[in-house]
């Protein structure tokens, strides 16, 4: 199998990876910051290590204001519902997962919420002055993707982290897409929440996400319980990060999720992105070359986080994906891409999208493969 779905989830992971996650179960997996002997306080311990190292990662002051969630979507929830309130005002962009439009629109639907979406180009690039034109005297925020899901179009954080602080609005950035291969300052990029998987470019496994919340921003917490902490109140602690992480968390997966991130420490972050750019290129240059197929995506390092998103002509995408895994063994992801708006913009609402995405696991020798493929494909239509 050739895999070419890493937006979806990376595979494989570091070797590394599955190891730490085998040498946690078996020797030390206790319930962490619940209970005072050697085996709790080790898990304790091993929490705490990853929390710092991601701190470190997105350049968060205090490790303390980031907490770990099983997912992005959670940590996008935890972000919307915990800040957004009846009478507010958000914006957004028309390239935005599910995980941002659907508690956007509950919002709206429930508590009347307003709700401004910034239409994409062609290639779902937005102007961040029309962000800032769009802010009103209720705006409480503006969330934003760091890449496209569908197309892997990378947004003007940075441009737009200024616009929230000049005016004084929240900047909530999903990084589903682009976490370990883009550099990401939260401080720099004037982020106030940062909502991320560990199971895509972090090389973690599912079941692991985190959510920073600066220490500025006052949020509510989306589920309460057992903390391990204050116990004797009856109330939600309301310091991070125990303020949004009740139950018993996933050490397994959290410690798998250090040493994906050690992983792309040692390598390099900015090798990562240099590799994927250079996969990335040789197959946009390639798919030039074959007829019949219309990209979606741009093929530059600065515009593109690692996706290339094409059709055939009139061609449903599930019927090209699908020739592709059942004929030549390559995975991809055919579809809407639980991005409906996205695809409204790029004009793909009804055929869909056939999504390749990269990791840094690909090899030259898999583009050109896939691009075999599609010239084959291309030719029997």
């Amino acid at each position: 199998m050739i895999y070419l779905d890493n937006a979806a989830t990376s595979w494989p992971k570091p070797a590394r990876v599955y190891e730490e996650m085998s040498r946690c179960m078996r020797d030390y997996c206790a319930n962490p910051g619940r209970g005072g002997h050697a085996m709790a306080i080790a898990s304790g311990k091993a929490v705490m290590h990853v929390r710092e190292l991601l701190s470190s990662f997105f350049n968060i002051r205090n490790p303390m204001q980031l907490c770990f969630t099983k997912n992005t979507t959670e940590a996008l929830n935890m972000a919307i519902k915990g800040v957004v309130c009846s009478g507010d005002h958000v914006i957004t962009t028309s390239m935005e997962h599910n995980s941002v439009v659907r508690p956007l629109k509950t919002l709206e639907k429930r508590h009347g919420v307003e709700i401004k979406i910034i239409r994409g180009n062609e290639y779902g690039e937005i102007d961040p002055h029309e962000v800032e034109k769009s802010i009103k005297s209720n705006t409480k925020l503006i969330a934003c993707t760091l890449s496209s899901n569908v197309n892997g179009i990378i947004f003007p954080i940075k441009e737009i982290g200024k616009i929230a602080r000049k005016h004084g609005v929240y900047f909530m950035v999903d990084a589903a897409q682009g976490a370990g291969s883009i550099r990401i300052d939260v401080e720099d990029m004037g982020i106030d929440m940062l909502a991320f998987p560990g199971h895509k470019g972090l090389l973690g496994p599912q079941g692991t996400g985190g959510l920073y919340v600066a220490e500025h921003v006052s949020l509510k917490s989306l589920m309460e319980g057992g903390t391990g902490s204050n116990s004797e109140n009856v109330y939600q602690p309301e310091i991070m990060p125990d303020l949004m992480e009740s139950g018993t968390l996933n050490t397994p997966g959290i410690v798998g999720l250090g040493a994906g991130v050690e992983f792309i420490n040692r390598f390099g972050i900015d090798n990562i992105r240099l590799y994927k750019h250079m996969l990335l290129s040789r197959f946009h240059e390639g798919l030039k070359e074959i007829g019949k197929v219309k990209i979606y995506s741009k093929g530059g390092m600065e515009s593109n986080s690692g996706i290339i998103a094409i059709n055939f002509e009139s061609v449903d995408s599930a019927e090209v994906s699908a020739i592709l895994d059942n004929v030549y063994g390559i995975a991809t992801r055919s579809g809407l891409h639980c991005a409906p708006l996205a695809h409204e913009t790029l004009g793909t609402l009804r055929q869909g999208i056939v999504r390749f995405s990269l990791g840094c696991f690909n090899t030259n020798e898999e583009i050109d493969f896939a691009l075999a493929a599609l010239r084959e494909i291309s030719e029997s239509l």
